[in-house]
C-alpha cells in the first residue's frame, strides 16, 4: 500500500490549500483505492495562514470588526490556541484580495487594522502572538499597525516595546527582503500592489525616512535584515519597534505538525503553489517541504498552475515537475476554480500513471 503525504499552497485566486488537497486526494483514491492518503492544509503566512496553524494548533477563531486597507470597517477573523497564542492573519484585515484592482494604491493603503487585532487579542489576554505576513495591500513600512497599537495603549511609538514587553512576536513570512534598497518591500513589492514608478519612488523614500529616524531614536536598526521588507516593511515595524523574530512560516508550521516524523512512513509527497519558478528556490512553501523530504529520502512532486525555470527546478531535488495547464490555456480560463481543479485532477492521475 502507498502512501502519499499532500502539502499543498493555495493556488491563490482559485483553489484554497483544502480544496487542492482535496482534489488530489480524491484523484489518488479513484486510481488506487487502496492507497493511504495524508492531507496537510498549509500556508507559508499569506492567505490560509489562520486556517493552517488552528488546524494544527487548535483553538477558537474570533471574529472583530476593523479597518481594511482603504479604512472601510470590515469583519476579520484571528484565532487564539488552546494554549493561549494569537495566530494573526495580517491578509484578513488588509489584504490585497480586499481592494478590487482599480483603487489599489499602496501610497495610501493602510495596515491599521493588524494593530486592531494584535490589541484585540492582547486585551484578552494573550501575550505571545504567531503574525503571518503574506498578501497585503500595504507598503506603509507597518507605520499604521504601530499607530493603532499606540492608540489603543495611550503610548507613542518609541514607547511601544516597552509597554508591550510581556509580549513575544514570531513572524510567519515566506519574504527574506530588507525594508530598502533594490531587493527592498518599495521596489518589490509596490509595483504587485499598484504602485506606479513615481510611486515606488515616493515609498522608499519614506522607507529609509522611517528607517533613519527610528535608528536615530532607538539606537539601533533592522530595517537590513532579512523579513524586514515583508508585507510592504510591516515585518520592520514589528521586528524594530516590538523586537519581533522572523521565520519561515512553513518551517514554522511544520514544526508544529512535527512533520519529519510524518514523512519518515510516506512513499511520495505531492505540494504545489499557484505559480512556481526559480523564487519558489528562494523558501517558498514548496522548497522548504521538498528540502525536507529529500532529506529523508522520499521523492516531492510539485504541480502549478504555472511553471518556470523547470530544469532549475528539478535540479534543485523535486523529483516531478507538472504545470495543471494546457499550453496556450488563457488565464482567465485557469482562473476559474472548476476549470482549475478538473486540471489538478488531469495532471495528478498522469502523474499517477507515469504519462
Amino acid at each position: 500500500m502507498r502512501r502519499y503525504l499532500l502539502v499543498i499552497d493555495s493556488f491563490k485566486g482559485c483553489l484554497t490549500s483544502p480544496v487542492a488537497e482535496a482534489v488530489v486526494a480524491k484523484t489518488i483514491s479513484c486510481y488506487d483505492p487502496c492507497a493511504e492518503v495524508v492531507s496537510i492544509p498549509v500556508s507559508d503566512g499569506g492567505e490560509g495562514m489562520l486556517d493552517a496553524f488552528l488546524e494544527v494548533m487548535g483553538g477558537d477563531r474570533l471574529a472583530l470588526r476593523v479597518r481594511d486597507p482603504l479604512g472601510s470597517p470590515i469583519t476579520a477573523s484571528y484565532g487564539v490556541t488552546r494554549e493561549g497564542v494569537a495566530l494573526i492573519e495580517s491578509a484578513q484585515a488588509v489584504g490585497l484580495h480586499l481592494v478590487p484592482p482599480d483603487r489599489r494604491n499602496p501610497l495610501v493603503a493602510s495596515s491599521y487594522g493588524v494593530g486592531e487585532m494584535i490589541t484585540d487579542a492582547y486585551r484578552r489576554g494573550c501575550r505571545r502572538f504567531i503574525v503571518g505576513l503574506g498578501g497585503t495591500a500595504t507598503c506603509d513600512g507597518g507605520v499604521d499597525m504601530l499607530r493603532a497599537l499606540a492608540d489603543a495603549l495611550g503610548v507613542e511609538w518609541e514607547e511601544l516595546g516597552e509597554a508591550l514587553s510581556d509580549c513575544h512576536f514570531v513572524l510567519a513570512s515566506d519574504v527574506t527582503n530588507p525594508l530598502c534598497g533594490p531587493h527592498g518591500a518599495a521596489r518589490v513589492f509596490a509595483p504587485q500592489k499598484g504602485a506606479t514608478p513615481a510611486m515606488v519612488s515616493e515609498i522608499e523614500g519614506r522607507m529609509r525616512e522611517l528607517a533613519a529616524e527610528a535608528a536615530d531614536h532607538l539606537g539601533y536598526d533592522r530595517s537590513r535584515e532579512p523579513g524586514a521588507g515583508a508585507a510592504g516593511g510591516l515585518g520592520y515595524a514589528f521586528m524594530q519597534f516590538l523586537g519581533a523574530e522572523c521565520r519561515s512560516g512553513i518551517d514554522l508550521l511544520l514544526e508544529y505538525l512535527h512533520f519529519d516524523d510524518l514523512i519518515c512512513s510516506a512513499d511520495c509527497v505531492i505540494t504545489g503553489e499557484g505559480s512556481a519558478d526559480e523564487q519558489t528556490l528562494m523558501g517558498k512553501l514548496p522548497y522548504g517541504i521538498m528540502r525536507r523530504a529529500r532529506s529523508a529520502g522520499v521523492p516531492t512532486w510539485l504541480v502549478a498552475g504555472r511553471i518556470g525555470a523547470k530544469d532549475k527546478l528539478l535540479a534543485a531535488g523535486f523529483d516531478r515537475v507538472a504545470c495543471i495547464n494546457p499550453s496556450g490555456t488563457p488565464p482567465e480560463v485557469a482562473m476559474r476554480p472548476e476549470v482549475a481543479r478538473a486540471n489538478l485532477s488531469r495532471t495528478i492521475l498522469s502523474l499517477l500513471s507515469g504519462e
